[in-house]
């Protein structure tokens, strides 16, 4: 497990990382529509803040004004705090049609004192069932924190506070499909999903607690912006975009893996028991 000098090393990175986003705070009017929840989801001081909320009757929910096929997106999320069992706080990356990409991160509510889960998700061409799950190093209700996706033509990597966990890579080479030909808009929602959101659907949504609210700030979109057909990138200079041919360099890795040991409670890289006929081909790349 982890020691507390790595934990204190990380913590360290998460301030950082929440402190240089500070630095680029966007009005979130510019960013964001609000897509659903009757009054439910707000902009708040003068589009510094969103936030979403459930209650017994509806959650709640946002999309970015602009799609875009590639890009490295950041938002500041602090979940719902206390007794979240039965809530999904999702934030993802998502084309349409029954063939859509889509990049998720997805927080499943807890007990008063567990942990929240993080879930994670890749879809290409329709197909998902790529997911790897795990547990914070901090309590992600107490306070903001960066989640990220970089998306480019080589690789998807998640990342908290600027630590990545988790890197899915194009391997077209082998068959496996990638999203890199629709373009996608960023979403989120809060809503419901006791029967299987907490422990399986065993733990339901304690309305007593109701309104939920999650708090969303400083986003921020380095991306190819995709309008008419056409990518903003496709006149930029490299300089500007180097995060297009970006992948991890060794110092990333190594934080990669220590924390996939530490923090990843499922992958679906190892449950042969869902996959009794093989894992799936991008498990076998090194």
């Amino acid at each position: 497990m982890a020691t507390s000098r790595d934990s204190s090393v990380l913590l360290m990175i998460s301030l950082v990382g929440s402190l240089l986003m500070l630095l680029s705070a966007a009005n979130l009017h510019q960013d964001i529509d609000i897509t659903w929840g009757d009054g439910r989801a707000k902009i708040l001081n003068n589009g510094e803040l969103l936030t979403l909320s459930l209650d017994k009757a509806s959650g709640s929910g946002f999309q970015s004004k602009n799609e875009y096929l590639f890009g490295k997106i950041d938002m500041q999320l602090k979940l719902v705090p206390g007794n979240s069992a039965g809530t999904v706080t999702a934030y993802y990356l998502s084309s349409q049609g029954s063939t859509h990409d889509e990049i998720d991160f997805e927080f499943l509510g807890n007990l008063s004192g567990d942990p929240y889960i993080l879930h994670t998700n890749v879809f290409s061409q329709g197909k998902g069932n790529r997911e790897q799950q795990f547990y914070l190093w901090f309590d992600p209700t107490a306070n903001f924190h960066t989640y990220s996706i970089l998306w480019n033509p080589k690789c998807i990597i998640f990342c908290v506070d600027g630590t990545p966990i988790r890197e899915f890579k194009n391997s077209e080479s082998i068959g496996v499909p990638y999203p890199k030909k629709q373009a996608m808009r960023i979403y989120s929602s809060l809503w419901n999903a006791d029967d299987w959101a907490t422990r399986g659907g065993l733990v339901k949504t304690d309305w007593n607690g109701a309104p939920f609210t999650a708090s969303y700030r400083n986003f921020n979109a380095n991306a190819c912006i995709w309008s008419s057909g056409a990518s903003s990138c496709s006149s930029a200079g490299s300089s500007s975009n180097s995060w297009l041919s970006q992948e991890l360099d060794s110092t990333s890795q190594e934080r990669l893996h220590w924390v996939q040991k530490n923090y990843m409670i499922y992958n679906y890289c190892t449950d042969t028991k869902r996959f009794p006929l093989g894992l799936p081909q991008e498990c076998n790349m090194s």
